[in-house]
């Protein structure tokens, strides 16, 4: 339990920390049922609507589940180890295997749409294009075990992959990365900037989280040989969902 010698937080932050520590110690495991609004403000002697905000930061944080009616759960849901630099390794892609497949075993769902689209200025300048110059865009939402864990953008120069899978849905084994070494662009380098903020509307609808819930928004620009940027792939990534695994040697 929280000491009562610490610093002094708000009622409905010290109570979270209570039941954060427990969710981590294993006194309730996945699935497991949390004690209610109407328990908890019996047991630290405080309101309901101060129990209730206690239950709403773990949700937010992505511990627990609240359904109408069922009261809150501890989250079954296992979060992906998302490897880095293992994933984008070009023995792995080179080998026909799919980059989602060096970090979870899972069966993914992937809602894939492609479009030619005006790049956006953001997309243009690490392109190197102007604004507005038109670009393949993938679209992509995955889903893992019926939970919306990331959108993936995909923006590649038109005149570089026109006629070629990467305009498909089904671009075939090892993905874009396979295609754009048959045309003679395999990638080799990639630089990631990762940040994070809160998401906006329509990306909190499509991941079906809290907006309280910060997300994780990752560039990903890929070179080929000859230092030219082949793709850039902006990621939108449930906090809650992920862990950002980075293993190398010094």
């Amino acid at each position: 339990m929280a000491s009562e010698n610490g610093p002094q937080r708000p009622k409905y932050q010290r109570i979270a920390d209570d039941l954060r520590e427990a969710i981590a110690a294993g006194q309730y495991g996945p699935g497991d049922r949390l004690p209610g609004e109407s328990a908890l403000a019996e047991q630290y002697d405080v309101a309901t609507l101060t129990a209730r905000q206690a239950l709403k930061v773990l949700r937010v944080e992505g511990l627990v589940e609240t359904k109408r009616g069922a009261g809150a759960r501890v989250v079954s849901f296992r979060p992906i180890r998302r490897r880095g630099i293992q994933r984008l390794a070009r023995d792995h892609w080179g080998e026909g295997k799919s980059i989602w497949s060096a970090d979870e075993e899972r069966p993914v769902s992937i809602d894939v749409r492609v479009d030619t689209v005006p790049a956006p200025a953001h997309i243009a300048h690490l392109l190197g294009l102007e604004e507005g110059t038109p670009v393949c865009a993938r679209s992509r939402r995955f889903v893992l075990d019926d939970r919306s864990v990331m959108l993936a953008s995909s923006y590649l120069p038109l005149q570089l992959v026109s006629g070629t899978a990467i305009t498909r849905v089904d671009t075939g084994e090892g993905g874009i990365y396979a295609r754009l070494s048959e045309i003679g662009h395999a990638p080799a380098h990639f630089r990631e900037e990762i940040r994070c903020r809160f998401p906006s509307s329509d990306e909190a609808q499509r991941l079906e989280l809290p907006t309280e819930r910060p997300v994780i928004k990752l560039f990903r620009t890929a070179y080929d040989a000859e230092g030219s940027v082949v793709e850039v792939n902006e990621m939108t990534m449930d906090s809650a969902s992920y862990i950002l695994e980075y293993d190398f040697n010094a």
